[in-house]
């Protein structure tokens, strides 16, 4: 829940600043997967809601938040999401992580010490 919290301010600011998207608009930012048209809003919300699992195994989610009924997010929310997830799949992009969330970040650091303690232990 912290990393919404995080998360809200920066998304809020991009979208007051006139760069905000309903899902419809940012389905249309890319093209279908098979096809022509654009990718679906119900696609836009799943990465929203669950996410894309990355190589680690941890789920990045689009920047979104919801105001009254509707969900909005902005194109550095997209931006965020695309360059996470490219970096994510091994590839050799140039892309990097802007920012990584606090819940991935405690993760990284829990495996770290778990990982040293064990080679203190000599395994």
């Amino acid at each position: 829940m912290a990393d919404a919290v995080e998360v809200v301010p920066q998304v809020l600011a991009e979208i007051q600043g006139g760069d905000g998207l309903g899902l419809a608009a940012a389905g249309r930012l890319f093209p279908a997967h098979r096809g022509n048209g654009s990718v679906d809003p119900s696609t836009v919300f799943r990465w929203i809601v669950k996410g894309v699992k990355s190589v680690s195994g941890v789920p990045v989610k689009l920047e979104a938040v919801r105001v009254g009924g509707r969900w909005l997010t902005s194109r550095g929310a997209i931006a965020r999401f695309v360059a996470a997830t490219t970096a994510t799949t091994g590839t050799n992009s140039t892309a990097t992580i802007a920012h990584a969330s606090a819940a991935t970040v405690r993760k990284k650091k829990s495996l770290d010490q778990t990982l040293s303690s064990l080679k203190r232990m000599g395994a």
